[in-house]
């Protein structure tokens, strides 16, 4: 209850704030000149809370538990990272305000923790059914600029480490055609550094 009255406080603020702005400006003219589109702008602020609102950009710690969320930071000031797609969208499951990290849950299932200091913005990223679309020919693939991929088993030896041989024979690990792992690289993490971004 203490923090709904908090966030109502702050939607308060801001509202007056506009509203001192608004009056200031409409002074200097008469009531005639004033547009509908003020008038209607300044009855939806009022009406609205700002921190529910889609398409808010702010950071977590600003938002309600349960809010569906989308271009999350992993850093303060980074810019958005997470949840970017087409369609895609994510879930606050921990109240924010509560400590220092946020849970959220990604759209693969995964819960992440996040720091409260990131922003965020409210909603579902727009074009759902992009991934629903098919391709009409193989022509099409091409306007958008994706070339053929050709397995390297099929290919000679001299084109590419896993071919040659008899059958479907790699005879090693999957590497790229210039001969580096391609599942996952090298290993170059530190199992000494501390992670600053939690996986649940």
């Amino acid at each position: 209850m203490a923090l709904f009255r908090a966030r109502a406080a702050t939607s308060a603020a801001i509202f007056n704030t506009f509203l001192r702005s608004f009056s200031s400006s409409s002074a200097t003219t008469s009531p005639s000149h004033v547009s509908a589109r003020d008038r209607t702008m300044t009855s939806y602020l009022l009406t609205h809370d700002i921190t529910s609102q889609i398409g808010s950009c702010m950071p977590l710690s600003m938002m309600r538990i349960g809010t569906v969320i989308h271009n999350i930071e992993l850093r303060p000031g980074q810019g958005g990272k997470l949840v970017r797609s087409a369609g895609t969208s994510a879930k606050i499951l921990k109240e924010p305000s509560a400590s220092r990290h946020c849970l959220i849950r990604l759209p693969s299932g995964t819960e992440k923790l996040v720091d409260t200091r990131c922003r965020a913005t409210i909603g579902t990223v727009s074009n759902p059914s992009h991934g629903a679309k098919k391709l009409r020919k193989a022509g099409q693939s091409r306007w958008l600029g994706r070339r053929p991929v050709v397995r390297g088993v099929a290919m000679n030896p001299i084109d590419h480490p896993h071919g040659g041989g008899e059958g479907k024979s790699k005879g090693r690990h999957s590497v790229t055609p210039w001969g580096k792992p391609t599942k996952g690289g090298y290993k170059t993490a530190s199992p000494k550094k501390r992670k600053r971004i939690y996986t649940i």
